[in-house]
C-alpha cells in the first residue's frame, strides 16, 4: 500500500525541518572555518558535553565592525540562543574586541549551543572548542641581532623539569647540563615583515588574519621544520628557536608567533638589524652556558657555520667554564645541601643556577652598538641609554679563556641584578660578592635600570626590565 502524494510531502517537509532545527556539531580540538556568507540554518553549532569545563572561542580573519554576535549556552532548553536569553549565568555573550578573538570557560554537562547573529559585513570565522585556552600566549623573544640575523625564541610552551634535590642525596646540576626535551612539542610558525613594509599591527590579532594578510604586508612565515629545534634557555621553560638569516641592516623588523592549533597569535614582538659594519656573531645553544643567545666578540666560525654553537667555539672557551663551574659545585658542596639550611627562601640548587647565569653573563661579553647606529625603537616613549662600554681591538678580555677580539667594539654591560641575583641565593662562605652601585659598580655592570641604584632596594629600576618587546636592551641580563 503506498501513501498519497501529498502526504508524502507533508513528511518530507517535516523531516527537512527537524533536520534543519539540529546545530552543527563542534568538535572538542578542531578548528571549524566558517563564513557566515554560509551559517547553518538555524546558525547554532551544538557543544559537546564534558565534566570538565571546557573554553569556547572564536576569531574573527578581518577586521569587524561588531555587527556580528555570538551567544553561547550550557543549558539544555534553549536550542538557539540569542540576546533575549543573555543571563550571564548560563547564557553570555562572547564579545569580540580589537584583537578579533574573544572566549568563554565554562562547564557543559549536558552539552551547549554556540549561535551567530549575522551581521551587516560577511566575515570569515574560526571557532574551537578546547579543553585549554587557546588564546593565553606571551610574546616570543629576541635573543640578538647582527647585521643580517636574528636568533628568536617562540613563547614558552613547556616548563621546565622540577628537581628538588634532598638531603643526604643532594645532587646539584652537572657543569654541562643536559635536559630531556618534550616528547611531542607544539609547532609554532613565525610571522616576520619589515615594521615599514606591513600593517599586520593593524589587523585582528588571530592566526587566521595574519596568515591571509601576510602576503600583502612582505611577511614570510617560517615554519617550525627550519628551526634550530627547541631550547630550555631558562626557567621559564622550552621555547623553539630561531636563527633567521638574510634580513637587511639597519631594519626594524615585527614579529608574530602562532600555536598550531590555537586561534589567537602571540603578541607582537620588534627588534632591529645591526648597522652593515658590525661583525660579532652570535653564540647560542651552549649546554653549560644555555641562557647565552646574543652576539660576543669573537672570530666567525669556520665552515658553513653562521654563528657559534658548542661545537664551533674556540678551544679551551668551553672547557674552561665547565671547569669553573664543576669546581664551583665541588665547593658548594661542602655544605650539607638540604640540611644545613642556610636561607629559607633559596637553596643550594638556587645558588647553582644564579652562580652559572652570572658566569656566563660575564664570560660572554654581549655586542651592541651606540644609539647613533641603530634605528629608533618601536616605543613612542623616551628610552634611557644602555649601559655600553668601548672596547679597544686586541684588549683582553675578562675571560681569559676568550681570545682577544680583532676590532674596536662596544659591549653591552652584565646587569647588575645577575651579580645579585647569585650574592643572594648563595651562602656566606663561598665569599661571591658584587660592587656596590654608589661606588665601582658602574664600571662593570649595568646600573639603575632593574633596580633602582639604592643599596638594599630591589624594583624601580629607570626600566625594570633589561629588554622589552620593543627591541630596546639596556644591560646583559644573562
Amino acid at each position: 500500500m503506498f501513501l498519497p502524494i501529498p502526504l508524502l510531502a507533508v513528511i518530507q517537509s517535516f523531516l527537512v525541518l527537524v533536520d534543519a532545527q539540529q546545530p552543527q556539531q563542534l568538535v572538542l580540538e578542531r578548528v571549524l572555518d566558517i563564513s557566515t556568507a554560509n551559517l547553518p540554518n538555524p546558525p547554532a553549532f551544538r557543544i559537546p558535553a564534558s565534566t570538565d569545563p571546557l573554553f569556547v572561542t572564536v576569531a574573527l580573519c578581518a577586521a569587524h565592525d561588531n555587527s556580528t554576535r555570538f551567544f553561547l549556552t550550557n543549558d539544555s532548553s534553549i536550542s538557539n540562543p540569542g540576546a533575549s536569553d543573555v543571563d550571564s549565568v548560563n547564557t553570555v555573550e562572547i564579545g569580540i574586541p580589537a584583537e578579533g578573538f574573544g572566549s568563554w570557560s565554562t562547564w557543559f554537562t549536558d552539552g551547549g549551543v554556540l549561535s551567530v547573529s549575522k551581521g551587516s559585513t560577511v566575515l570569515e570565522i574560526q571557532m574551537l572548542v578546547s579543553a585549554s585556552n587557546s588564546t593565553d600566549m606571551g610574546f616570543p623573544l629576541v635573543g640578538d641581532t647582527t647585521s643580517n640575523q636574528a636568533l628568536v625564541f617562540s613563547p614558552p610552551f613547556d616548563p621546565p623539569p622540577i628537581d628538588s634535590p634532598t638531603f643526604p642525596n643532594y645532587t646539584l646540576p652537572s657543569a654541562n647540563l643536559s635536559f630531556t626535551p618534550p616528547a611531542s612539542p607544539p609547532n609554532y610558525t613565525l610571522i616576520l615583515a619589515p615594521t615599514a613594509q606591513s600593517n599586520l599591527t593593524l589587523l585582528p590579532r588571530t592566526a587566521c588574519a595574519l596568515r591571509v594578510a601576510a602576503p600583502a604586508n612582505a611577511a614570510t612565515l617560517i615554519p617550525p621544520f627550519v628551526a634550530e629545534g627547541v631550547w630550555l634557555r631558562d626557567s621559564d621553560g622550552w621555547r623553539w628557536q630561531w636563527l633567521l638569516n638574510a634580513l637587511s641592516p639597519l631594519t626594524n623588523y615585527t614579529m608574530f608567533a602562532i600555536r598550531t592549533g590555537e586561534l589567537a597569535s602571540s603578541a607582537p614582538a620588534y627588534f632591529v638589524t645591526k648597522s652593515a659594519t658590525f661583525n660579532c656573531p652570535i653564540v647560542h645553544s651552549l649546554s653549560f652556558c644555555p641562557s647565552v643567545a646574543y652576539a660576543t666578540p669573537l672570530a666567525p666560525p669556520a665552515g658553513v657555520a653562521s654563528a657559534h654553537t658548542a661545537d664551533t667555539l674556540p678551544d679551551g672557551v668551553a672547557d674552561t667554564l665547565i671547569s669553573i663551574m664543576a669546581n664551583f659545585t665541588i665547593t658548594l658542596s661542602t655544605l650539607a645541601c638540604g640540611r644545613d639550611v642556610y636561607s629559607p627562601l633559596v637553596t643550594c640548587a638556587g645558588c647553582s643556577d644564579a652562580y652559572r647565569r652570572w658566569l656566563c653573563a660575564v664570560s660572554f661579553p654581549r655586542c651592541a652598538e651606540t644609539q647613533s647606529q641603530t634605528l629608533t625603537s618601536q616605543s613612542s616613549a623616551q628610552v634611557p641609554l644602555p649601559a655600553l662600554q668601548a672596547v679597544k681591538s686586541g684588549a683582553t678580555p675578562r675571560n681569559p679563556a676568550l681570545p682577544a677580539f680583532s676590532s674596536d667594539y662596544q659591549a653591552l654591560l652584565p646587569c647588575l641584578e645577575t651579580c645579585n641575583a647569585a650574592d643572594r641565593a648563595c651562602p656566606n662562605f663561598l665569599g661571591f660578592k658584587c660592587p656596590l652601585p654608589r661606588f665601582t659598580a658602574a664600571d662593570s655592570y649595568g646600573v639603575g635600570y632593574i633596580d633602582n641604584g639604592d643599596d638594599g632596594v630591589i624594583g624601580h629600576g629607570s626600566t625594570g626590565v633589561a629588554q622589552d618587546v620593543y627591541g630596546n636592551v639596556w644591560c646583559n641580563i644573562g
